[in-house]
């Protein structure tokens, strides 16, 4: 966590305040100042940036705006700020504030005009009428991995009437990518649009699961209020706190949607209740007053405001939305800002920047200024124009406020960057995303096979495809290994850079990757880790063996419920304790534990977290593996590799059963001789082998080894293939 310190800077009595002040409920405006001079002030209002600053010492990380105001005067609701550029004794700012008045401008019409004209100034004060669009809602879907996004947006589809029966096949329809099939997932955010009584209602799906966080983080600008989804028999789960913490930051209205309530197991009502205790928890007093929600099965294709009542569909939902939730709320006249949070690639046009318009209007053809980072502006010209219909997008020769658009035409254009007006060029905040916790090695394949899969081989394909990804993965950081050609992937865990993996092993990239590190810190001389919150439920019986083996990795428990013939168990753990655990966890109990986890926070560092039990066999060999070797060797080993398979010096064949690493020949064959005798001629009868998956794999290895990915294998091998080299660097360590 960051320290708040006692610094604060004043904005110089130069500042440009930009007020844009709502006929009824609202004013908007942004702020920008550099440090130094007297705090400009109106009645009892003061701004002053409070700064928050890492390790005590100058390099900020994150800014806060605190305004002081009278008790007559309106609450303000979101602020948010960046910092622009600094240098010695100076800091430069600029943010944006939204202040509810829940009198009405009415009462303060006065003070707001004299508000307005104190802070124009000599860069002019732009005053526009903001106002609400009721032609248009712009929602986001999230929840918790695994309840029922995709689903219900399933049912809100064939309940449409905007298909034929042909077009919506199968299930999990958005679900189009072939990773996200495969495994059953979200992964990526996107974006749809339904016409529902004369409303279009934007609908963005986003990821469940933890690792893929920050795309909810991307995509929930967009959205003026959220269906927030809970499993009807699960309840609350680490990431349902994580997206709905996210969509109140931004100052999202949320309609909760208890689903899945066709569930034999179903606890509607006290899933409510825990529903309304997550609101309070987060600090959400505003909603607790007017709580809308509604109970759901995406599945069956209905919602109702009863559980024990069905109804015949969605409409309730639909309707709800229309109710509950507001239009965006937008400046028609103001100049062009919308800001880029995701981008889509097409092999005809190029970057296609996706967003919503938060002011003004865009024309096909009109020349815009990209307002990127470091204060880079470049001016490009529209090539194209579409905003979303059902499924696809329609191209349209304009649009304006508080739509969601997708730009075609504007090249080096990335996420976080502000399409804005020519002539009064403005950037909005750019996107911030929470910062990664886990670090990997990517390198090339240097093994002897290295070549004979895939396509892309060299150093610099590898960096290339790593830097095309950034431009798109706004949670994922690269960094260069000094001394080497590696380089440092971080994300937000395992399954996130194994998704990467994956997607570039079908591309036909070769690589080598090194055991997964979380990403440890220091702050005032403290060392820290960072901590997540682990959530188990198992069978009762089997929680014995998950107590011990979570309790092994430095976890502790904080709260264990009976549910039925399943135990409900909440730990904290070192996110370090986490790599490997699952799968222990899954063998342990004969693979009926479910587990969930997210990031919770930096801690101090724990003790040491046990390495893996067991050593492995080492291929001493070059050739393919023979069944008369194997056989010899399953006695004291689990086997990785089936006869026929390639095998190399330095290669893992196997997991040993002690705890020491052995050198094998799996492919040595049986002696020809001329005489037969009864008995030497045994039949081989070989176990299957142990076939690692990806996230398996990465979490298996340790220091000295490394992960060999290629198109079609996933293999372990020594960092160091041969064997006298391994001996000469462990006495060197030694």
């Amino acid at each position: 966590m960051l320290a708040r310190t006692g610094i604060r800077v004043h904005p110089c009595p130069s500042v440009s305040i930009r007020v844009h002040p709502c006929p009824s409920v609202s004013i908007r405006g942004s702020y920008e100042a550099s440090s130094g001079g007297a705090v400009p002030s109106v009645g009892s209002i003061s701004y002053v940036p409070c700064l928050l600053v890492e390790d005590g010492i100058s390099r900020i990380t994150a800014n806060v705006v605190t305004l002081f105001l009278a008790d007559d005067w309106p609450v303000p609701t979101r602020f948010c700020s960046e910092r622009v550029q600094d240098a010695p004794n100076t800091t430069h700012l600029r943010g944006e504030f939204v202040f509810e008045c829940p009198y009405g401008i009415g009462a303060h019409s006065d003070r707001m005009s004299d508000f307005c004209t104190r802070h124009s100034g000599p860069q002019a004060l732009h005053q526009q009428a903001s106002m609400r669009r009721e032609d248009i809602r712009n929602i986001v879907i999230i929840a918790h991995v695994d309840h029922g996004k995709t689903t219900l947006v399933d049912a809100l589809l064939r309940q449409s009437g905007q298909f034929r029966d042909g077009q919506l096949q199968g299930d999990c329809i958005l679900d189009s990518n072939e990773l996200e099939r495969e495994r059953g997932i979200t992964i990526l955010a996107k974006n749809i649009a339904l016409p529902y009584q004369g409303v279009k209602i934007n609908i963005i799906d986003t990821p469940g699961h933890a690792d893929f966080g920050g795309e909810v983080e991307r995509v929930v600008r967009m959205a003026d209020g959220a269906l927030l989804l809970i499993d009807a028999a699960e309840g609350p789960l680490p990431q349902t706190r994580f997206v709905l913490a996210k969509a109140l930051e931004f100052g999202l209205k949320p309609i909760v949607v208890v689903n899945k309530i066709d569930r034999a197991d179903a606890q509607p009502l006290v899933v409510l209740d825990q529903a309304f205790e997550l609101l309070m928890d987060l600090g959400a007093e505003e909603h607790l007053d007017d709580f809308s929600h509604l109970f759901a099965s995406g599945k069956d294709g209905y919602a109702t405001s009863d559980p024990a009542v069905r109804t015949e569909s969605m409409r309730p939902l639909l309707d709800l939305v229309l109710a509950e939730i507001p239009g965006p709320d937008v400046n028609p006249d103001a100049p062009l800002q919308t800001l880029v949070t995701t981008l889509d690639w097409s092999e005809y046009v190029g970057r296609i920047a996706v967003g919503r318009i938060e002011s003004g209007s865009i024309t096909k053809g009109q020349n815009i200024a990209l307002m990127q980072a470091n204060d880079q502006v470049t001016n490009a010209k529209v090539g194209g124009l579409h905003i979303f219909d059902n499924l696809g997008r329609a191209e349209v020769e304009s649009a304006s406020a508080g739509e969601i658009v997708a730009v075609v035409g504007l090249e080096g254009v990335e996420i976080g960057d502000t399409i804005s007006a020519v002539d009064q060029p403005a950037a909005l905040l750019r996107l911030t995303v929470d910062e990664p916790t886990l670090e990997m090695v990517f390198s090339i394949n240097n093994s002897p096979l290295v070549g004979k899969e895939g396509k892309y081989v060299t150093t610099r394909q590898l960096k290339g495809r790593l830097e095309k990804e950034l431009e798109r993965n706004v949670a994922l950081r690269v960094r260069p290994i000094e001394g080497t050609e590696a380089v440092a992937v971080s994300g937000r865990g395992v399954l996130h850079l194994s998704v990467l993996i994956e997607t570039m092993r079908r591309e036909g990239y070769e690589l080598s990757v090194g055991k997964p590190h979380v990403i440890e810190r220091a702050r005032n001389g403290i060392k820290e880790e960072p901590f997540e919150s682990l959530v188990i439920e198992v069978r009762t019986e089997k929680f014995g063996a998950v107590m011990e083996l979570v309790g092994e990795r430095r976890g502790v428990l904080n709260h264990m419920a009976a549910n039925g013939s399943y135990t409900h168990a909440d730990f904290d753990i070192p996110a370090r304790g986490l790599i490997g655990l699952r799968t222990r966890l899954l063998n342990a109990t004969q693979g009926t534990a479910i587990i969930h986890h997210r990031f919770a926070e930096y801690r101090r560092l724990e003790g040491e977290v046990p390495r893996r039990p067991n050593g492995v066999l080492v291929s001493m060999a070059h050739g393919k593996a023979v069944g008369f070797a194997l056989d010899g060797l399953q006695q004291r080993a689990d086997l990785f590799v089936a006869p026929g398979d390639e095998v190399y010096e330095g290669m893992i064949v196997g997991e040993n059963s002690r705890d020491n690493d052995l050198s094998v020949n799996p492919t040595k064959e049986k002696k020809l001789t001329n005489i037969r005798a009864s008995g030497s001629d045994d039949n081989i009868l070989l176990k299957p082998p142990r076939r690692l998956s990806l996230e398996a794999a990465l979490e298996y290895i340790e220091e000295d080894e490394l992960v060999e990915i290629t198109p079609t294998h996933v293999r372990l091998r020594k960092m160091i293939l041969k064997e006298t080299d391994r001996r000469r660097d462990a006495r060197k360590r030694a």
